[in-house]
């Protein structure tokens, strides 16, 4: 992302921790079946063996949850003074990347979770933001705040 002249960075978003965590004990529980079975075919290896594929099956989780959080934390939200731009990394190698002028949004959605949002640790959500052109629509799931995010840029869009 290139800023135009005249045009400042004015809040960068990335996404709420929580669901990151939830996704991280997810992987947890499916390492595990993993290990179950390293453990059950320990009369069948040697010690050897039995201690290198613990090390093996223990290496691919940590590469798996290192790409994971990689692609989690590189995607963010960006508000300047002059536009919103999304970055969304698919993988580590393809992204794409949104941007929706503040003159040319026309409607802005935020989507939380109830009476939770309420606490740190649950508010996050949606935010949606369309444009007056049919083809630019930014959709930043995790979002931390969104009810803030929405107020910032409509805020933004008003001077």
């Amino acid at each position: 992302m290139n800023l135009r002249e005249g045009e400042q960075i004015l809040k960068i978003y990335h996404h709420h921790p929580t669901p990151f965590v939830i996704q991280l004990l997810a992987l947890m529980l499916g390492i595990f079946p993993f290990f179950l079975i390293l453990f059950w075919m320990q009369g069948l290896l040697s010690t050897f063996w039995y201690v290198m594929s613990h090390i093996i099956v223990f290496l691919v989780f940590v590469l798996v949850i290192t790409y994971f959080s990689l692609v989690f934390w590189l995607d963010k939200l960006i508000v300047t003074n002059q536009r919103v731009v999304f970055i969304n990394w698919r993988t580590l190698t393809f992204k794409d990347e949104s941007e929706a002028f503040l003159n040319d949004i026309q409607d802005i959605q935020s989507y939380e979770r109830g009476i939770f949002s309420y606490f740190w640790v649950f508010d996050y959500g949606r935010i949606i933001i369309e444009t007056a052109s049919s083809h630019t629509t930014i959709l930043f799931s995790d979002a931390p705040d969104p009810e803030g995010i929405r107020q910032i840029i409509y805020h933004l869009r008003q001077q």
